[in-house]
């Protein structure tokens, strides 16, 4: 990190702020982005004394809640707000993308070195409890070579409202007509089985203490816990793990798709591309277009510009994926709409 660059922007940015003043901005929601979003605001926190950060891992559910009840500065969400919940705060949020990453199907096989492969059609039957024992012929048919046993599968599922369960949902929605009837997608769906972890933290303990056990987390707590995940077959029929550069492709027809104007509520489950993984999201910020406390929302933009630029660089350490450059324009632009009373945050030349 170049401290003398941030130090500059918090200059800029913070001109209007007493010098002693220390402005504390709180923000809570999703848990997929939780191990960066720390390791950002740590690193912020530590050069930059006036302005300090805290972030909730308590789910998307909540953070959206939270945001739009107004007792939390920003939020955090992989799952975009809906145009009703966006019009029932009469419009004041930003979508801001910070990083992408994958939903990896983690499971526990004690005795099972290989990496285990999984169809479509399969992860939505096992998780609508058709497909029970982890010797399925049809789990089989597509791991040759590998000794499955006949172990019950437990589901294990996300108990909060969680952003990391719309996206798996999204995927299933998109690949299996019976769960897109039966289930659907969503922050929180009615389970046909399985046990309820909250948080991704909460999954992962599950999975870990549960022999025969599946369940669904962001890719940074399966690496933290060193935890066995799947290949999943993608669209152009390929099995593909959830590498950085997996995700990077399902990402970039997307992306490309967008214009300038875009509000970034997109989704990248299921795309097409020989070496994409089908199951990557994209993780929003969600902050309001106009705030009441100048200095809360001077340091707020100077964090995410942060953030969107230089701390993009601790993503792949961390299990993310950093989002293309060609993004950066398009969130420039929407940082500098915040305004308070009328005039806009971005001050001064804090882009360069």
């Amino acid at each position: 990190m170049k401290t003398t660059r941030l130090l500059a922007l918090a200059a800029l940015l913070c001109a209007a702020a007493p010098a002693a003043a220390q402005v504390q901005l709180n923000g809570a929601g999703a848990t997929f982005p939780n191990i960066i979003y720390q390791k950002w605001m740590l690193t912020f926190n530590q050069a930059n004394a006036t302005n300090q950060l805290n972030y909730q891992s308590i789910g998307s559910g909540g953070g959206i809640r939270q945001f739009s009840d107004r007792t939390v500065d920003f939020g955090g969400t992989d799952a975009p707000m809906s145009d009703s919940a966006i019009a029932a705060i009469q419009g004041n949020v930003l979508h801001i993308p910070t990083v992408l990453g994958a939903i990896v199907a983690t499971y526990n096989l004690p005795g099972v070195t290989e990496q285990v492969k999984f169809t479509p059609d399969v992860l939505a039957d096992i998780f609508l409890g058709k497909v029970t024992k982890w010797n399925d012929a049809r789990i089989a048919s597509v791991n040759a070579g590998v000794t499955l046993p006949a172990t019950d599968i437990v589901v294990v599922h996300r108990a909060d409202g969680s952003g990391t369960t719309y996206g798996w949902t999204d995927y299933l929605t998109k690949v299996s007509p019976t769960w897109a009837a039966q289930v659907g997608k969503g922050t929180s769906v009615n389970w046909p089985v399985g046990l309820g972890g909250r948080g991704n933290e909460g999954v992962a303990a599950t999975v870990n203490q549960t022999p025969g056990a599946i369940g669904y987390v962001e890719l940074g707590y399966a690496s933290i816990n060193k935890m066995a995940y799947g290949q999943v077959r993608n669209s152009a029929m390929q099995f593909v793990g959830p590498t950085l550069e997996a995700v990077t492709a399902a990402a970039a027809g997307v992306l490309s798709k967008m214009g300038p104007s875009t509000d970034f509520r997109v989704s990248l489950t299921n795309p097409d591309g020989a070496a994409a993984y089908p199951i990557a999201t994209m993780t929003w910020l969600l902050v309001r277009k106009t705030y009441t406390d100048a200095a809360k929302a001077k340091a707020l933009v100077q964090f995410i510009w942060w953030a969107e630029t230089e701390g993009q660089a601790a993503a792949p350490a961390l299990g993310y994926a950093p989002l293309p450059q060609q993004l950066r324009p398009w969130i420039q632009a929407r940082l500098k709409s915040i305004t308070v009373d009328g005039r806009p945050v971005w001050t001064g030349s804090a882009a360069q």
